[in-house]
C-alpha cells in the first residue's frame, strides 16, 4: 500500500502535475505511483522548464511587439451584437467584399455576452488595419458632447457637408448659421472644400430629427456680440392669415 504524503506545489508545478500524471499512469504498469518517483518527476520537469526559459531570454529578452511582415497575424474586434448585420451585409456583401480587397479571411461569432467578436487574419499588417477601419466606420456613433475633426467634402447653399476624419464615408451637415457667431451670407465666406475643422457633436435636433452640429460652438464669441432674437413663427403666421383676409363690405 502507498503511503501518501503532503507536498508543496506552486501554480506551475500543479498544470505540470495536471497534465503529466495520466502520461505516468499509462507508462508505469504498476499498480501504484510511489511519491519518490512523482517527487523526482516533478523535480525534472522543474529544472527542464527553468533551463528552456534561460535559453528563451538569452536569445530574446523580451517578446517582440509586431512579427515579421510576412507571418500569419490574427486581429480580434469587439463589436456591439446591433452591428455584425451591418458588418456581413446583405447576402454577406459587405464583407465578402472587405475579403476580396484587401486579401484577409474574417470570422465573426458571438461571445458570452452576445458581442461580436470579429476576427481578421491575414499577413499584410496593412491589410488588415484597412478591414479594422471599415468595420470602425461601420459602428461609428457620435457621442453628445464629443468633439470630432471633420473634412468638408460638398457644399450646400445652407451649409457644408462634412466627413468625419475618423470615421470615412460618415457625413453630417453643418447647418450655415452654426459656421460662426457672425452673420455669415455665404458658406464659402467661412469653409470651402476640403478645409478640415473641428465640430461638437450635439445629438438629434428635435425638430428635424437630423445629428446637429456645430463650429461655432467651439469658437469664442467675438466681443460685444449680441444674439439675435429667436425668429417668432407664429406671429408671422398670423401676419400672413391677416393679409390674406378679405376686406369688409
Amino acid at each position: 500500500m502507498v503511503q501518501l504524503k503532503k507536498i508543496k506545489l506552486n501554480a506551475t508545478s500543479f498544470r505540470i502535475l495536471l497534465n503529466f500524471f495520466p502520461k505516468y499512469l499509462r507508462d508505469i504498469k504498476v499498480k501504484g505511483l510511489s511519491y519518490e518517483i512523482l517527487e523526482k518527476a516533478l523535480d525534472q520537469a522543474k529544472a527542464g522548464r527553468l533551463h528552456i526559459l534561460e535559453k528563451l531570454t538569452d536569445t530574446i529578452e523580451k517578446p517582440r511587439d509586431t512579427v515579421k511582415d510576412h507571418a500569419p497575424k490574427m486581429v480580434t474586434v469587439i463589436v456591439k451584437n446591433e452591428f455584425i448585420g451591418a458588418i456581413i451585409g446583405p447576402g454577406g456583401k459587405v464583407i465578402q467584399e472587405m475579403q476580396k480587397e484587401t486579401g484577409t479571411t474574417i470570422a465573426i461569432t458571438e461571445d458570452e455576452n452576445e458581442n461580436g467578436v470579429v476576427e481578421i487574419q491575414g499577413t499584410d499588417q496593412a491589410k488588415i488595419d484597412e478591414v479594422i477601419a471599415r468595420i470602425k466606420s461601420i459602428t461609428f456613433k457620435p457621442e453628445v458632447g464629443e468633439t470630432y475633426k471633420v473634412k468638408v467634402v460638398k457644399i450646400l447653399d445652407f451649409g457644408p457637408v462634412v466627413e468625419y476624419l475618423n470615421a470615412p464615408g460618415n457625413e453630417v451637415l453643418v447647418h450655415i448659421s452654426e459656421l460662426a457667431w457672425e452673420r455669415t451670407d455665404k458658406v464659402t465666406d467661412v469653409v470651402n472644400l476640403g478645409d478640415e475643422f473641428e465640430i461638437k457633436y450635439f445629438g438629434k435636433d428635435p425638430r428635424t430629427k437630423k445629428d446637429k452640429v456645430s463650429r461655432k460652438a467651439l469658437l469664442e464669441k467675438p466681443e460685444g456680440y449680441v444674439a439675435r432674437p429667436p425668429r417668432d413663427n407664429n406671429r408671422s403666421r398670423d401676419n400672413r392669415n391677416r393679409d390674406n383676409r378679405k376686406p369688409r363690405r
